[in-house]
């Protein structure tokens, strides 16, 4: 899909949001990248976010998530990309300046660090945007209150090292482009059950916070 039809798509959400809830070819994906880091992890996270948004919020994403590369065109098909992992990462600068253009065209990417991947990806995020820095987003934040109100920020889904949940952004002429969610592995708690075995609370406050990730997105385009 061309940046043309993702700007369309773009500009459907800014009129009338429901169209893309109804359009069966509104994916969204996984993106792969170099340096060694585990890119792949966590399985079954985004087709259960999915399934929990289209059974609770009704937007009919496309079932199965998708594979994406950083430097490829076909970046340009998905509003909403997410990345994870545990290690490291490496943007070359094509991939760098194909990963920019996609951002500023529209697209929106989730990173969640998995646990290891923090030194890496803001190093590399330097790469796409050398004029901004990650800044922590306040509770007040329309991400926090879209479906579901999160008044403290981020769930804590999983326990690293005693550190309260963190979500940072990037903001780009006053678009949220990028969002970084650090010490909490929602992405973990998309998870099936069994993988983690966490409560089912949990579960539910990671798909929460991942829908509205995903509301957010869908009708806050400027």
């Amino acid at each position: 899909m061309k940046k043309s039809i993702l700007l369309f798509l773009l500009f459907a959400v800014v009129a009338a949001p429901e169209l893309l809830a109804q359009n069966p070819g509104f994916k969204i994906a996984k993106l792969k990248y170099n340096g060694g880091g585990d890119w792949y992890a966590n399985k079954t996270s985004l087709p259960n976010l999915i399934q929990f948004c289209n059974r609770n919020l009704n937007m009919n994403i496309a079932p199965e998530d998708e594979v994406v590369e950083v430097g490829s065109p076909e970046l340009f098909s998905y509003p909403f990309v997410h990345m994870t992992g545990h290690g490291n990462v490496v943007f070359s600068d094509a991939e760098a300046q194909n990963l920019r253009k996609y951002l500023l065209s529209g697209g929106f990417l989730h990173i969640d660090d998995n646990y290891g991947l923090d030194k890496f990806i803001r190093r590399e995020m330097k790469k796409v945007f050398p004029e901004h820095e990650f800044v922590e987003l306040p509770f007040d934040h329309p991400i926090y209150k879209q479906k579901f109100t999160f008044a403290h920020g981020l769930p804590k889904i999983h326990e690293h090292d005693n550190k309260p949940p963190q979500g940072f952004g990037i903001i780009h002429e006053g678009r949220l482009v990028c969002f970084y969610t650090y010490e909490t592995d929602l992405g973990n708690g998309w998870e099936d059950q069994e993988v983690y075995n966490d409560p089912e609370a949990k579960r539910q406050q990671a798909l929460q916070m991942g829908a509205n990730l995903l509301t957010y997105v869908l009708t806050h385009y400027q």
